[in-house]
């Protein structure tokens, strides 16, 4: 695989093709991308929500029905699966533990040392940005590490994706219930297959020169 090639070929979608639709072992790969995601102290502070039936892609178009955001609305109702991005909108201690009982319950923790080790570690960044008070921004950066595996990994896949942030948040926590469950959406990602209205797909990549963008010591 040439990575390198992925990275330079890829595009965001501006116009999917309704009628296409992404295989059920590619989205298996999908999920897999998502759940293994790496992210700060494996904390993993997120949750995936993935609309493909038509139903569930309209509530998610709900927060791209009005305003500036309308735009994006026939990407999300178009695509194939839409991906919402979410993080958690608290990391408690009662979840921490929760991640700390799978990692034993896959054999990560060897020894009583290593879980010890493991558990005060990742406490110790916690309490670091309780203390900051920055505990938000630092799990929806995780987020966004999860949606650059998803977007590189679906250009693998030959599945075209949308990056989308112009929704209206508070909207679509409300249409999913994600308050509800500790959660707020941060990202969504469209995925599927281009149109031919998708002008994009024609259109040179640009990028700034790498002796501008690139520095080594």
């Amino acid at each position: 695989m040439n990575v390198a090639k992925i990275a330079t070929t890829r595009y965001t979608t501006k116009a999917f093709d309704p009628h296409k639709r992404i295989g059920s072992a590619q989205l298996e790969q999908i999920r897999t991308l998502l759940r293994f995601s790496p992210s700060s102290t494996n904390s993993q502070p997120w949750h995936f929500i993935i609309a493909g039936s038509d139903e569930g892609k309209a509530r998610v178009a709900i927060a791209t029905a009005t305003g500036p955001y309308s735009a994006n609305q026939p990407k999300v109702l178009n695509a194939s699966h839409v991906v919402v991005l979410c993080a958690r909108t608290e990391l408690t201690d009662a979840y921490l533990e929760h991640v700390m009982e799978q990692e034993e319950n896959d054999g990560r923790c060897k020894t009583a040392e290593a879980k010890v080790a493991t558990r005060k570690g990742r406490a110790f960044y916690a309490n670091l940005h309780r203390e900051l008070d920055d505990t938000q921004h630092w799990m929806e950066k995780q987020v966004y590490i999860a949606l650059g595996t998803l977007l590189l990994g679906a250009a693998a896949l030959e599945i075209d994706a949308t990056p989308i942030e112009g929704f209206d948040r508070a909207a679509l926590d409300e249409a999913l219930g994600l308050r509800q469950r500790g959660l707020t959406a941060v990202v969504l990602a469209a995925l599927g297959y281009h149109s031919a209205d998708d002008f994009n797909a024609e259109l040179p990549k640009s990028r700034l020169p790498a002796e501008e963008i690139f520095t080594f010591l």
